[in-house]
């Protein structure tokens, strides 16, 4: 369990500090004074109550640092509030230290948390999952996993027809092909899960998928990841030689999901997702899109849901090492949004997990360059390599090939 929310922003600039000051009701005009000073870490708590927030006042400044309080707290303040702690990490350091000092259990946690989230953000490389005859180490370099849609329905256009009574010979071409160009992970899907998308039937998403799997299986050595939100097919995938499920509603569909993999003992990708059809619109060139997506605020909600996720799959048995997540860039997200959290996505890091990006050829790619899903890879460049820049572990891409080779030189550059 996590206290208060806690979150490692990234602050590029004073206006972006300025957006931070104003959520919490603080002078934004402290913004470029602040930046001035060469603030090395901004840590946000949410919902603290005020006698820790003046507690945490106190303790902050004796170590150099400073702490942002909504503006009228001197007086009296009904309800906890929001709190932004600025500081090297040093001084961040010895205010946890400080904590301790209370004796309170709960402040024992708060100080846990700080502790933890600073030495997350320290660290370069951040241990290692091994799948199959794979080892990944996070943080060394960025691996791909390649998409592999057997569905006739695919947004991208690159989906097997599965109409084809040859439909797990093309799959199975379509899949070495990836292999070759450079990928580390296959994902296997049988359902699409494009804006406004119809559910496909569990019996149709298993035909699909199962014989494919199988006939890869004795093919390739790279570890295969299942595409599903339902238990019963990820154990049937699992069954035919998957190794790893990627849920798109991260454990919050089905809940037999979470016991499965604890079961299995499997990697586990879990995305966040607040896709809902009522908020879709459609373009006939460029496809769907999310429209009038309200989140109080991006990062916070998309964090806390992450966490809330984790915590089912902690709580069910799901080893921690064994858990990924995703952003859930284009689900449930406007273009802006989207492109707020791609830019922001270093701040997932202080949930200790490793990331996984998935932008490849997605809506909002399209919409901002007014380009259709087919000729999206240079945007899908774009963003992957921004991605790695801010901390992306694993990147899932169709144009395996090409982002293989840009995702290997941004890693000569930032690694």
């Amino acid at each position: 369990m996590t206290l208060y929310n806690l979150r490692v922003l990234q602050l590029q600039n004073a206006k972006t500090l300025r957006a931070e000051l104003e959520k919490i009701g603080a002078d934004s005009s402290l913004a470029r004074d602040r930046m001035d000073q060469g603030v090395v870490h901004a840590v946000k708590l949410e919902q603290v109550p005020p006698r820790l927030a003046r507690f945490l006042y106190q303790e902050l400044i004796l170590e150099g640092g400073a702490v942002i309080l909504p503006a009228r707290l001197d007086e009296w303040v009904a309800g906890n509030i929001d709190v932004l702690l600025l500081g090297t990490r040093y001084q961040l350091q010895h205010l946890a230290i400080r904590i301790r000092t209370q004796s309170e259990s709960e402040l024992d946690l708060l100080a846990d948390d700080l502790e933890r989230a600073l030495a997350i953000f320290a660290l370069g490389e951040r241990g290692a999952l091994t799948v199959r005859a794979t080892r990944f180490d996070w943080g060394k370099r960025t691996y791909v996993m390649g998409i592999l849609n057997v569905t006739p329905d695919s947004f991208s256009g690159d989906g097997v027809v599965t109409q084809d009574e040859n439909f797990v010979a093309s799959a199975v071409a379509r899949a070495e092909q990836l292999i070759a160009d450079g990928a580390d992970i296959l994902d296997i899907g049988g359902e699409s899960t494009r804006p406004g998308s119809a559910p496909t039937l569990a019996e149709e998403e298993q035909r699909r998928v199962i014989p494919v799997i199988k006939a890869l299986r004795d093919r390739v050595h790279v570890p295969i990841s299942i595409d599903t939100y339902r238990a019963e097919t990820a154990q049937l995938a699992l069954d035919a030689g998957a190794d790893m499920v990627n849920d798109v509603w991260g454990l919050r569909m089905d809940a037999a999901m979470k016991h499965l993999v604890a079961r299995r003992a499997v990697p586990i990708v879990l995305m966040h997702n607040r896709s809902k059809p009522k908020d879709v619109v459609q373009s006939a060139r460029l496809g769907g899109r999310y429209v009038g997506v309200q989140y109080a605020d991006l990062l916070a909600d998309v964090i806390r849901e992450l966490r809330a996720q984790i915590e089912l799959g902690l709580d069910a048995g799901i080893a921690p090492e064994k858990i990924i997540i995703d952003p859930g860039i284009g689900f449930g997200k406007t273009l802006e949004q989207n492109i707020e959290l791609l830019n922001r996505l270093g701040e997932l890091r202080v949930l200790g997990f490793p990331i996984l990006l998935g932008p490849s050829r997605k809506g909002f790619i399209g919409f901002t360059l007014d380009l259709p899903s087919d000729q999206r890879v240079e945007g899908t460049a774009a963003t992957v390599v921004l991605g790695i820049g801010r901390g992306a572990d694993i990147v899932r891409v169709h144009d395996v090939k090409q982002i293989a080779r840009a995702a290997k030189m941004t890693d000569a550059i930032v690694r």
